[in-house]
């Protein structure tokens, strides 16, 4: 029996480190890590989308995406047979979007997003912000790939002005109750993680090695 191949994509500018945890059978399962790529000069989302699905080697992945990895993934099954979509800690439709999104759009603030900070966040570090968020910041120090300003412009906006509207009934969802980016009562349809924040990913894994195996055969 082959076994079926499983693609990961990691959150925005996070490395597919944030996978080191999770584990599937290896009998059953074969696991690829994705990294995000610089984008070109005004590609739009659905171009990139087509470019990294070059990577995809079996035919009939399961795709699994994290944040705007799951946005990225979603758009990525349009160019591909896939096997299964999952999303984790991630959105189906811009109407899942958090008020806060929705405004960013129309008044385009998000174009105020000093990246140049996010790009460096040692630097960031060194303010205290609290003890949580210092936590925060040490999880971005490591699991943060792409310090590249143009990457990380490029990704902010695509999340921000995302098109679709009309949810794929076919995507899996994962979400946490207590997610702070996208807000789990703006979220349709999904499959709860108790006490998960927006990073169950690394929080939760326990969880992910125990259920994901099903979720995909299911």
């Amino acid at each position: 029996m082959s076994k079926i191949p499983v693609y990961f994509m990691p959150g925005l500018a996070a490395s597919s480190s944030i996978f080191e945890r999770i584990v599937l059978p290896e009998a059953v399962f074969e696991m690829v890590l994705l990294e995000w790529e610089i984008p070109l000069e005004n590609e739009t989302l659905q171009e990139y989308a087509k470019r990294i699905t070059q990577k995809i080697i079996h035919p009939n992945p399961v795709l699994i995406g994290v944040s705007f990895g799951g946005i990225l993934v979603q758009e990525m099954a349009k160019f591909i047979n896939v096997r299964k979509v999952i999303i984790i800690s991630s959105v189906k439709s811009n109407l899942e979007f958090p008020m806060s999104m929705k405004l960013a759009k129309t008044t385009k603030a998000y174009k105020l997003i000093p990246t140049t900070l996010l790009a460096n966040v040692e630097s960031l570090a060194t303010f205290s912000f609290g003890v949580r968020i210092n936590q925060r910041l040490k999880l971005y120090e490591k699991f943060l790939r792409i310090r590249d300003k143009r990457y990380l412009d490029w990704a902010i906006e695509q999340v921000i002005l995302w098109e679709r509207t009309v949810v794929d009934e076919n995507v899996i969802h994962i979400h946490g109750d207590a997610d702070d980016v996208f807000p789990i009562k703006n979220i349709q349809n999904y499959i709860i993680v108790k006490g998960g924040t927006h990073v169950i990913i690394l929080s939760k894994y326990k969880w992910f090695n125990e259920n994901l195996p099903k979720i995909i055969l299911e």
